[in-house]
């Protein structure tokens, strides 16, 4: 083991050496390698990971230049700027499973909506970031502009409107690291949001238009001509945290190139790892073995492929310090 290595990484390389923790730590040595090697990598964050707080994290490898592009939910585009705006509104409960459907009412009426064991305060998260973003929007809108998400969100951040609002330390939030670096970021289905609603509703009192926000499949086409341009050399690694669209709609951009764009160079993804509670079964892709890409010509036979079936808010800080030598 490297001298350079931290006391987090040295507790993981003397106890992991089995199961899930032996795979974290497969896992954490491939992305290592395949930075090393020159490669590049793509991280997908799907569920709630922005309120799981992986920002304390994601933020120090994304400034660290340890991600080049990241795809994900308009759920977590959208919630760790929440977090970083209402950090001290947000109300915890451990008992989350205890709950009663009245309970779960009573949350509802006191505008807390609730995440697993943590509720996101309606009118310190949502409406605060719905009055600052709204602006923007409406002036793209009048300016006949076009932007994606991220970069409407890009746009808020780096205007400083928020910092008024800033909760917690900005180092620990990943958007705003991936903001000052303009990581690329892609944002499948963005429309099944908060914002996205809050977006569509003005649509549909025509106060903007549908087109002011650029669309699922344009993100597709700037990601193909992205990859193209990227995929020299190492290529790139894919670090699928969670399932779901996050991680099924970048992946899927090079049997596009390959298939569809007749592309037969393309190289596939060079690395592939994901962290999944979604055990192994029938029709899921979150719950599909890594080796079932091969047929879709997503990854070859002998790229690098890892799954750590366990859960992400505990496995993800842990690759992510050995990655960056804690």
């Amino acid at each position: 083991m490297s001298t350079a290595k931290g006391p987090i990484s040295q507790f993981i390389e003397k106890n992991y050496l089995h199961f899930n923790a032996a795979a974290l730590v497969d896992a954490a040595k491939g992305y290592e390698t395949h930075l090393t090697e020159g490669g590049k990598m793509m991280v997908t964050l799907a569920g709630a990971m922005s309120t799981a707080e992986l920002g304390i994290s994601l933020a120090e490898m994304i400034r660290q230049g340890k991600i080049d592009i990241i795809s994900c939910t308009g759920a977590n585009l959208e919630e760790d700027i929440m977090n970083l705006v209402a950090h001290s509104h947000y109300k915890r409960v451990p008992n989350y499973r205890d709950l009663s459907p009245q309970d779960e009412w009573d949350l509802l009426e006191n505008h807390y909506n609730r995440v697993t064991d943590t509720c996101i305060p309606e009118e310190e998260a949502f409406r605060r970031l719905q009055k600052h973003i709204h602006k923007i929007w409406k002036d793209a809108d009048t300016a006949g502009e076009r932007y994606f998400p991220h970069e409407y969100m890009y746009k808020i951040l780096m205007s400083g409107e928020l910092e008024q609002y800033y909760e917690i330390d900005p180092k620990n939030s990943w958007m705003l690291a991936a903001a000052e670096r303009d990581l690329p970021i892609v944002v499948p289905g963005w429309e099944d949001s908060t914002m996205g609603n809050i977006f569509a509703s003005y649509v549909i009192k025509n106060e903007i238009k549908a087109t002011t926000m650029k669309s699922g499949i344009e993100y597709m086409a700037w990601l193909a001509d992205w990859y193209v341009k990227n995929s020299e050399g190492k290529g790139i690694g894919f670090f699928q945290i969670g399932g779901g669209i996050a991680g099924d709609f970048p992946i899927c951009v090079v049997p596009m190139l390959y298939q569809d764009m007749e592309m037969e160079n393309i190289p596939f993804w060079s690395y592939f790892c994901q962290i999944s509670d979604s055990t192994t079964s029938y029709g899921s892709y979150s719950g599909a073995v890594p080796n079932e890409k091969i047929t879709w010509g997503k990854l070859d036979i002998d790229t690098p492929k890892f799954i750590v079936e366990s859960d992400a808010t505990i496995v993800a800080p842990l690759i992510f310090a050995w990655i960056l030598g804690q």
